[in-house]
């Protein structure tokens, strides 16, 4: 009985685990995730025709497609004056349609790239870089160049490059300002490199641009530019690398305009620092200033002017170079800019750091023997000051000790400004903290290739955090950083002016060479980082 009843229990059992449950509900995956692009299966006329001769191409596949970023993605080389249509743009369809409206050029190998734009419908696998070419002659050119792009001054290069291909013969210095390239190609949004397809040979000149209006024209006001000194002979096997920079602007000013009783704003292009100013009231000489925008997001000045009674004043401003004259009206307005004194470092201040106070308005005269800069135990400390009139700033510089509070006390008339205000009584307090609660690090340079060099940590937005010089020194250290993951960069100083320049197109001018440190440099509080570069 014992064996039988074991033998009934685990045929109950089985019999469970064999039926069907009511309680739980599966759901149907519909198979594998489709990852296969779209493939043609057809095209009129056939890619790589020659004696191209229509106004229309189609394209055929094997699955609903959608066309998108077009403007973006398609590269026609030669560039057409007009546009093709092409549909679908958006919708789907199983066909591609190119209806040119340009007049083809004779005996020319054009291609047709469309780089990622072309995906199916449903899960957007695209076909990539499809290249449509045909000739109106009776051979496709078969030639090729490649090269790779980087941004002279910044790290990481942009995308979406255009490089440019002008046969030599025709060439000037104003045809990348006014004429389409014969060739070109793009970068896209992938690797910084590129390839051109389908070349003739021949001698040519290479530019690359970073287009913001996408014309294949050069303009300086918005366009980064690369270009190489000489002439490419096809074929060649080089690979070439070419150095995206923007150009400093010249110097153009426009009228100024009022905006307040006793201040004219004026919008400019180019470096304005330097640049003088001088202004007439009638046949009167007067005073003014110039000095930077409070707001940094646009490229104008402030200039600051007597309170005046007549209606009008004429402005001067010029440089070895350039000279512009303006008058502008004086209007009634009752809004007047006062001095204003602050300063932005609340709390506390870095070693590396100098106690800064910003103005609103122009300063005339500091009297230190105003200003006492004490300590916590009320010991007065020495101090400089220093005016910064562009961008009004008062600058104070000492000696600053670790774990210390400061208080700076500005009694009435320390500062005075351009329209004979003084200031209330200031006070301002702020501390440091302990050298242990920053890094020091020490750069050996034992790799670079030449001297003068600039050297510079910058910060995770680009930001410098410290910057030193060398003349030939192998090793330059930075102390008393604040804990940071720095990148760490050397500009070759070729001129030897202390600062990176640009190039320039017209000038057959490069810009100075930079160089960047592949990785991060983690500084520590009361670390000593010592790196080699």
């Amino acid at each position: 009985m014992k064996k039988t009843y074991i033998i009934i229990l685990s045929l109950f059992f089985g019999s469970l685990l064999l039926l069907p449950s009511c309680a739980k509900r599966g759901f149907i995956t519909g198979g594998a995730k489709d990852t296969i692009a779209p493939k043609i299966t057809s095209s009129s006329p056939e890619n790589y025709t020659t004696n191209f001769s229509g106004k229309e191409i189609k394209i055929v596949f094997d699955e609903l497609i959608k066309v998108k970023d077009i403007n973006k993605q398609l590269i026609i080389s030669p560039p057409m004056k007009k546009q093709p249509i092409i549909v679908p743009q958006g919708s789907a369809s199983k066909f591609i349609s190119i209806k040119i409206q340009d007049t083809l050029q004779p005996n020319t190998t054009y291609s047709f790239n469309f780089g990622q734009s072309i995906t199916d419908n449903n899960e957007g696998n695209p076909y990539s870089q499809f290249r449509y070419v045909f000739s109106t002659g009776d051979y496709i050119d078969s030639l090729k160049l490649v090269g790779k792009i980087k941004d002279a001054e910044a790290k990481k290069t942009e995308n979406f490059i255009s490089i440019q291909l002008y046969e030599a013969a025709t060439f000037s210095d104003s045809t990348v300002y006014k004429e389409a390239p014969l060739y070109i190609t793009n970068t896209l949004d992938s690797a910084k490199i590129f390839a051109f397809e389908n070349l003739k040979a021949g001698k040519y000149y290479m530019i690359a641009l970073k287009d913001q209006n996408n014309n294949y024209k050069f303009d300086p006001r918005t366009d980064k530019i690369g270009f190489l000194n000489e002439t490419i002979s096809l074929p060649n096997d080089t690979v070439f690398e070419l150095e995206l920079f923007k150009e400093k602007p010249k110097l153009k000013v426009e009228k100024p305009t009022q905006e307040s009783s006793n201040k004219f704003f004026m919008a400019y292009e180019g470096e304005i620092e330097k640049a003088k100013i001088s202004a007439t009231y009638g046949k009167e000489n007067i005073s003014v200033k110039l000095t930077s925008s409070p707001d940094t997001n646009k490229d104008s000045v402030q200039l600051f002017v007597p309170n005046m009674e007549k209606d009008s004043v004429t402005f001067t401003i010029e440089t070895e170079i350039y000279k512009k004259t303006f008058t502008s009206k004086i209007k009634k307005i009752e809004e007047t800019d006062s001095l204003f004194i602050d300063s932005n470092q609340k709390g506390t201040l870095a070693f590396r750091d100098s106690f800064v106070l910003k103005t609103n308005t122009p300063i005339e005269k500091i009297n230190t023997e105003k200003i006492t800069l004490i300590n916590k135990d009320s010991v007065k400390i020495p101090f400089t000051t220093n005016y910064n009139e562009f961008k009004r700033e008062i600058i104070f510089d000492f000696k600053k000790e670790e774990n210390e509070k400061y208080k700076i006390t500005a009694a009435p008339g320390a500062f005075i400004d351009f329209y004979n205000t003084p200031n209330d009584t200031l006070v301002f307090n702020f501390s440091t903290k302990q050298y242990s609660d920053y890094g020091n690090l020490r750069i050996n340079l034992n790799s670079v290739s030449r001297f003068p060099v600039i050297v510079e940590i910058l910060k995770s937005n680009g930001e410098i955090a410290a910057k030193g010089y060398s003349e030939g020194e192998k090793s330059i250290n930075f102390e008393l950083l604040e804990p940071n993951l720095f990148t760490l960069r050397i500009i070759y100083d070729d001129n030897k002016n202390k600062i990176w320049d640009t190039g320039n197109f017209l000038e057959k001018r490069q810009a100075e060479e930079i160089i960047y440190f592949p990785k991060e440099i983690d500084v520590r509080a009361n670390w000593d980082v010592e790196q080699e570069f």
